[in-house]
């Protein structure tokens, strides 16, 4: 298939579909407003997992269970291609003291998830340094965090190695060129970019581009604020989540703790109300934190969705555009079920699942 393909947004979703599609295609283009995968892709906890998979619907589900048993083999194929490790790290998750228990151990059995309530004392017993007071845990087994700037850095570099591919960054999109009811193009400040197709997949950002067409597209900016502290590498030794807030362990040592839900425009000013609520949420689950540095404080913006159902499909009445966005809090989840759905829609090969539940079809108004 010998189509230049145009991908708007260069976050995570954007970057693994253009890694798939650079097999499938003749020429694909990257363009990102600033650097890529700078913006929501940087800035998330990375774990492999819906915060509460169970509250989802089936949609989300779907997505996030091939893409948790796809990533440890994404991480060793970067890593070997690239030299950079993503650095996928299986941990597994502690839930604590949770108002919907039952409905989460229903939804394990359900989905036939290695998911199951453990006497808190074993929760202890496996993260000695856990808060005091908890009262009940469940456990799931097998879920990973993925380090995401490395992953982010990963897939750069594993694009500029492919001769097909070629990132521009700091490269504004200001709309869609439309001829007789097709997408040929995307207008840029340097002129039009030519294509057979363009992918939006420009995260909080969509919604707006989309606009430009008159088409509205429920995607939206939700900041989220995180903080990182700095400990020794065997610290924390699982991932654990209370309160709606979690800390998740990478290999060296840091500890993630977040995060926020804030609907706050474009505003990514990192707030000190945020730092001192994460900071009580830190000590509260691991007391140990107490007085520690916070090696860094950061805010981003996920491009919230209705129910977190991301689009992915073509956009109907304009031959050409496709979307892959609105991934909300879960894009780094679902990317790489997302991405090869949308690369086996668009090339026509049979789907990994069923892909009307994310058609963009009757979701746009």
């Amino acid at each position: 298939m010998s189509k230049q393909v145009v991908v708007v947004g260069g976050g995570v979703i954007g970057l693994l579909t253009a890694f798939n599609l650079a097999a499938k295609v003749g020429q694909v283009v990257v363009c990102d407003q600033g650097e890529v995968g700078r913006e929501s892709s940087w800035a998330g906890g990375g774990i492999v997992s819906p915060l509460y998979p169970w509250r989802y619907s089936p949609a989300v589900t779907a997505l996030a269970h091939w893409s948790q048993d796809f990533y440890p083999q994404l991480g060793e194929r970067l890593f070997a291609s690239t030299g950079v490790d993503p650095e996928v790290h299986t941990t597994g998750l502690y839930w604590l003291d949770l108002d919907d228990e039952a409905e989460a151990l229903a939804w394990a059995e359900r989905e036939q998830r290695p998911l199951s309530a453990v006497d808190i004392s074993a929760a202890y017993d496996a993260v000695p340094v856990l808060g005091p007071g908890f009262k009940r845990a469940i456990y799931m087994a097998g879920v990973a965090n993925v380090r995401n700037p490395r992953l982010v850095k990963s897939l750069k570099a594993a694009l500029l190695a492919l001769p097909n591919v070629t990132l521009r960054e700091h490269c504004q999109i200001t709309g869609f060129v439309e001829q007789g009811g097709r997408v040929t193009g995307v207008q840029t400040a340097d002129g039009v970019l030519a294509a057979d197709e363009v992918v939006l997949s420009a995260g909080a950002w969509s919604g707006d581009l989309l606009r430009t067409l008159g088409l509205e597209l429920p995607v939206e900016p939700v900041k989220g604020q995180m903080i990182l502290f700095k400990c020794a590498d065997d610290f924390l030794p699982s991932m654990v989540l209370a309160k709606g807030r979690y800390a998740i362990p990478r290999r060296d040592g840091h500890i993630l703790v977040g995060s926020t839900l804030e609907h706050a425009g474009y505003d990514k000013t990192p707030t000190g109300e945020a730092l001192e609520s994460l900071k009580a949420s830190a000590v509260e689950l691991l007391p140990e934190l107490e007085g520690a540095p916070v090696v860094a404080h950061w805010a981003g913006l996920r491009p919230g969705s209705p129910e977190g159902i991301p689009y992915i499909g073509p956009v109907p009445g304009h031959q050409g555009l496709w979307l892959n966005c609105g991934h909300y809090r879960n894009g780094l989840v679902l990317a790489p079920a997302s991405c090869q759905l949308f690369t086996d829609l668009l090339t026509g090969a049979e789907p990994i699942i069923d892909p009307a539940p994310y058609a963009p079809a009757g979701r746009l108004s």
